[in-house]
């Protein structure tokens, strides 16, 4: 066992990432050979020279206080007569800027604990303990951070190894591997060298990327390579990176003599350029590549349409979500932030798990979140709480209810809900608590303070001005996710056969209070949230207020991260389709045309982080790679291309699909791959009717202009109502 290692570290050598180093032969020939390692920070180990594994940043972000996965090996192959085992330590997630706000997990020493298992053909066992007999040395890696980059001085000669010191660091806070790991995926060639009109030079991937750049040059001894990162460039042309604020992101290489490539180990960037500060010979394209890393989930879910800005923007929320699925769900991957931040997390878990198989990867960061949660219940707003954030903010906290309901009803796993309903439950009973007024979830008025309690409906249009924050209040969210939490937990509790009568009780209370104290709706976000979570009598009344808002703003959004991910559902479910689709084709400020039409290879963070201009929202606050507003695409894969999962029999052990098409659109083809096979649902509008194929592995409820077929599985094609031709409304069944 692991923890019958010892931890062994070194003195504090600073920025310079330590070597730790085991030399030992086999004793005749071996069956089998494991080992089991993990660090306090990130670690690559080799043996006789070569890499072991393929993880990247491994052990991978957790909640270090309580949970520090390790990882084993097989290197049954690796290993010759007599072995060097090097394990080379950078500061990860855990000793970097990012974490200094929290001193008890940032300032612990770096250290390793790690176990060879060797197993003989003759039965014996043979096991290699991280102890005393290690010895360590600084490795050429001198500078290393998550934020800033990293500095490799390949002229320097190897060290004398030194003896390790054996430290006393908890050994009850390791567990298993249980994310996915991190990978180096696709691979980008530049698209084109720009000599700006500042004269630099920049390279343009073409695709803005979470990873780094391999180059390889000949130079000599004492040459330096050194290039920054961006992600777009300035109205001008010019390399910009101000909005990546203190982040310095950069790589610096001082050469060997000779021939040479390098890749960073120990850090990642966000980019699509990278501007050359320094090189000692001439730039060529061929010399550089760049790698996109990011945890190693199963692609699922796929979407075309007739409409190539559209496919467009589905591609970039695909790319936001892998540049963001880097071992916790990032808000962005490329500025002083990187944080798993929960409400963006939130709002957009159900595209994610379209998207991709996300259940192993959202399980380990829900334990994380375990971890985090405070005894009163409360959920901080990262998880890692990496900057301690001591508030706990309405559909920010709201995260636990909302993905592990997620994850059951797209995996249909009781597991999951098992593991985090206590959780949910404390989360509930800590709004009920926190509250101002029974059965709501209210709170002082603090709007003369930039940083309340709550976000609110972040970063939403119809915010007053020089704040972040939508014009929606605080209450009213509040109030109305405590409903929507509550209900879920409900939804929980009876799919693993619990008595919920207690929170069945709240639950009528609550939705009786809001409809009382709520009553009037004047923002998009108060209609959406009231539709949507079922607090309003007058859905009729109020889907035609929030329907008549948009055509009066020119067919245009106002919402924030709030309110954006449960838009189009408010008007699609309420009997204005068209409306949303305005919205999904809208190509004017603010939507998400927009973005592609100004050159996003990725979701942005504000509607407007590029100006008409060409100017910038700020540089404050401007992400070009935030996948929030990315959650538009479930609404694509669940009503437009109309496959969900029945949540009667969750994990799609029976499906619902019901198509909503539009005149827009040609056609539009989607397919799902769940537990139980794959779904397809495809509709083309010919001049007979609309044409649904539809194909399905499960027993399925299929809905077609309100008709209801019920079929176990196999391959159907309906025909459907025309747009266009309001005469045609036959059906007919192959």
């Amino acid at each position: 066992m692991i923890k019958d290692a010892y931890w062994i570290g070194m003195a504090d050598g600073g920025d310079i990432c330590p070597e730790f180093i085991k030399h030992f032969k086999v004793k005749t020939t071996i069956r089998e050979a494991m080992l089991t390692i993990t660090a306090i920070g990130v670690y690559e180990a080799q043996l006789n020279g070569k890499r072991i594994g393929d993880f990247i940043l491994a052990p991978g972000c957790t909640a270090y206080n309580k949970r520090l996965q390790y990882q084993t090996y097989d290197i049954t192959d690796m290993i010759t007569d007599s072995n060097i085992l090097s394990v080379t330590v950078g500061k990860g997630w855990h000793r970097s800027r990012m974490s200094e706000n929290r001193p008890e997990i940032n300032t612990k020493p770096c250290a390793i604990i790690a176990e060879i298992v060797i197993e003989y053909v003759n039965g014996e066992t043979e096991i290699i303990l991280t102890d005393k007999s290690w010895t360590v040395r600084n490795s050429r890696v001198i500078f290393n951070d998550i934020w800033d980059g990293e500095t490799y001085d390949a002229s320097l000669e190897p060290e004398v190894s030194k003896t390790v010191s054996v430290i006393d660091l908890d050994k009850n806070i390791l567990i298993p591997q249980e994310g996915e790991t991190v990978r180096e995926q696709e691979i980008l060639y530049p698209k084109e060298l720009i000599i700006t009109p500042k004269g630099e030079k920049v390279f343009d991937f073409g695709q803005e990327i979470t990873g780094y750049v391999e180059f390889t040059i000949d130079a000599q001894k004492g040459d330096i390579v050194e290039w920054s990162c961006a992600e777009v460039l300035d109205k001008e042309g010019n390399f910009y990176n101000d909005n990546y604020r203190s982040a310095k992101s950069k790589l610096s290489y001082i050469c060997r003599d000779g021939a040479q490539s390098y890749k960073p180990r120990f850090t990642f960037y966000g980019f699509r350029y990278i501007r050359i500060d320094k090189y000692p010979s001439e730039v060529k394209l061929e010399d550089f590549r760049a790698i996109a890393v990011y945890s190693d989930m199963e692609r699922t879910g796929f979407v075309r349409t007739s409409n190539e800005k559209l496919n467009k923007l589905f591609q970039n929320a695909l790319w936001s979500q892998r540049d963001n699925f880097l071992d916790i769900p990032t808000d962005c991957p490329q500025r002083d932030e990187r944080m798993g931040w929960t409400g963006d997390a939130q709002v957009f878990a159900k595209t994610a798990c379209y998207n991709y198989n996300a259940k192993k990867f959202f399980e380990k960061w829900l334990g994380d979140l375990r971890a985090e949660q405070r005894e009163n219940g409360s959920v901080p707003d990262t998880v890692p709480n990496f900057w301690k954030i001591m508030r706990s903010s309405s559909a920010w906290g709201d995260v636990i209810n909302v993905i592990a309901w997620q994850l059951y009803v797209m995996y249909g796993d009781k597991k999951t809900l098992e593991a985090n309903l206590d959780a949910m439950r404390r989360w509930v009973d800590f709004m009920t608590n926190d509250s101002l007024d029974k059965y709501l979830w209210t709170c002082p008025d603090d709007s003369d303070k930039k940083w309340r309690k709550h976000y609110g409906d972040w970063l939403a249009l119809d915010a007053p001005e020089g704040s972040y924050r939508g014009s929606t209040p605080d209450n009213f969210i509040a109030s109305a996710f405590y409903a929507y939490s509550t209900e879920l937990l409900i939804k929980a509790g009876n799919a693993l056969g619990k008595d919920m009568t207690e929170y069945e009780e709240l639950y009528k209370n609550i939705v009786s209070a809001f409809k009382k104290s709520f009553n009037k709706f004047t923002t998009q976000t108060e209609h959406i949230l009231a539709l949507v979570f079922n607090l309003t009598d007058n859905k009729a009344e109020t889907a035609k207020s929030l329907a008549d808002m948009i055509k009066a703003n020119g067919n245009k959004l106002q919402t924030g991260f709030v309110g954006t991910p449960y838009l189009l559902y408010a008007l699609s479910e309420n009997g204005y389709a068209d409306v949303a689709y305005d919205l999904l084709f809208q190509e004017e400020y603010p939507s998400w045309l927009y973005e592609v039409n100004h050159g996003a290879t990725t979701i942005w963070e504000h509607w407007d982080g590029i100006k008409e201009d060409g100017s910038f929202w700020s540089d404050d606050m401007n992400s070009y790679n935030h996948y929030a507003y990315g959650s538009v695409m479930d609404w694509v894969y669940s009503v437009a291309g109309g496959i969900k999962p029945d949540e009667n029999y969750a994990g799609f052990e029976q499906a619902v699909i019901a198509p909503v098409p539009d005149k827009r659109l040609e056609w539009i083809d989607v397919s799902v791959k769940t537990r139980r096979g794959i779904i397809k649902s495809k509709w083309t509008c010919e001049s007979k009717g609309i044409r649904y194929d539809i194909e399905t592995p499960v027993k399925t409820r299929i809905i077609i202009d309100r008709k209801q077929y019920d079929v176990e599985k196999g391959c159907y094609v309906f025909y459907g109502k025309n747009d266009v031709d309001k005469g045609v409304n036959d059906y007919a069944r192959e």
